[in-house]
């Protein structure tokens, strides 16, 4: 099924933000890559946890045991979006960054000098320097993946050609959150496995536009962050059982060694995890209403959701990359072919030959057009194209933006 102009009114009517005008105009929110809006059911769950269930971890009384009612549900749901079957390797944490960091740390105990782990130029650096400072801790090689310059993507061969008998772990995105690069990541994690190595998959820019399925892609570990997925500021990472279990995890003595309690170092942020798990079920609802049936359960509603997401936002990404043709001085970097947009997210970036990208933020911020400038982290890349300081504009679409939007951006580009 598709997502239909009713369908997305009807959605777009869940996100209060939406309802946001500036200079006498309703606001077009472009600037989802780093942070989507949230519907209203989120900002409930957030409240209601605080105003009804706000108790710490393993009490023998009633808020308590709520509480944890609730974040064993959060463990599930994402453990439905991510298409894990173990709950328990579902960890929360600040933020995708901090829980990278944690990870890095304890894998990098295991390494030593000799050992090589592979990092790419088109990731965000959240994906980059935490191995980077574990090798530098252990002594151990990083070696780089580049990147085809004419339509940023990976340099698969390089990639291959930087494996071998010494590499242990290999980081890469699902997606770039810069320009919208799909990485062929099953391919990434078989290539890796079949060296010994592991695979760290940064899913932050891919989960609030596509279906994770982590047995799937055949990754070790996955991170990605909520506050892109339509929810609350906090951190998902998934791994293998065995890993997790395995690795010595940085915590205080009287944390648990269970999983998942022995990598959610401290007291959770419990109200936003209550906030994850309305967004998890937002999405499914997405999957329910465009199939017409509400009896779906959620990984099935969450797979029809996302095929109808992803069939929407690609028209709408060629709506904007048709027009930006048409508009001279502008380049976009990335896959603009139409027959390619499989390949890449409803994500680009963008320079205009007289007009600096913190202009064009600027002057879009005024007629009402929120999006960002600069790198986005992905610094790795912005020095490749040649782009630091001043970096990109980059323009993120997501299902509750509409082709009306995306008329009213290209009108704003040509009268610049």
């Amino acid at each position: 099924m598709k997502l239909t102009p009713s369908h997305v009114d009807a959605l777009r009517r869940q996100f209060p933000a939406l309802a946001r005008r500036h200079a006498g105009s309703p606001v077009v929110y472009l600037d989802g890559p780093a942070g989507t809006q949230v519907p209203q059911r989120v900002i409930n769950a957030i409240a209601d946890y605080l105003e009804n269930r706000n108790a710490n971890h393993g009490g023998l009384f009633a808020t308590s045991r709520e509480s944890d009612a609730m974040l064993d549900a959060a463990h599930r749901a994402v453990a439905d979006l991510l298409g894990a079957e173990d709950p328990e390797t579902i960890i929360f944490g600040p933020n995708m960054t901090t829980l990278t960091f944690a990870l890095s740390r304890a894998i990098g105990r295991t390494w030593k000098p000799g050992d090589e782990v592979v990092v790419t130029r088109l990731d965000h650096d959240a994906n980059v320097t935490p191995w980077v400072r574990a090798a530098e801790d252990a002594g151990a090689t990083v070696r780089t993946v580049e990147v085809h310059r004419d339509d940023c993507t990976l340099d698969l061969d390089d990639l291959r050609s930087k494996l071998n008998a010494r590499t242990r772990l290999v980081a890469v995105g699902c997606a770039s959150n810069s320009v919208g690069t799909i990485n062929p990541v099953r391919n990434i994690c078989r290539w890796a496995h079949e060296v010994g190595a592991e695979v760290f998959l940064d899913a932050v820019h891919y989960v609030p536009h596509a279906l994770v399925d982590v047995q799937d892609f055949g990754c070790d570990y996955l991170a990605c962050s909520a506050y892109k997925f339509f929810g609350p500021h906090i951190g998902v990472l998934w791994g293998r059982r065995e890993r997790l279990e395995r690795l010595p995890a940085y915590k205080v003595r009287p944390a648990p060694d269970a999983l998942p309690g022995r990598w959610m170092t401290g007291t959770q942020n419990h109200e936003c995890i209550a906030g994850v798990l309305a967004a998890v079920e937002y999405l499914a609802d997405v999957g329910r209403a465009t199939t017409n049936h509400a009896s779906l359960n959620r990984r099935e509603a969450l797979s029809h959701a996302y095929a109808a997401i992803a069939e929407y936002e690609r028209a709408l990404v060629q709506q904007l990359l048709t027009g930006l043709r048409e508009i001279d001085g502008v380049t976009v970097y990335g896959i603009t072919r139409d027959d390619r947009f499989a390949e890449r997210m409803p994500t680009l970036s963008l320079t205009h030959t007289r007009h600096t990208a913190s202009q064009l933020a600027q002057y879009l911020g005024e007629q009402g057009v929120f999006a960002w400038h600069g790198n986005y982290y992905a610094l790795g890349l912005s020095e490749f194209l040649g782009r630091e300081p001043e970096g990109m504009l980059r323009l993120g679409l997501v299902h509750y933006n509409t082709p009306e939007e995306v008329e009213r951006v290209l009108t704003a580009m040509h009268e610049l």
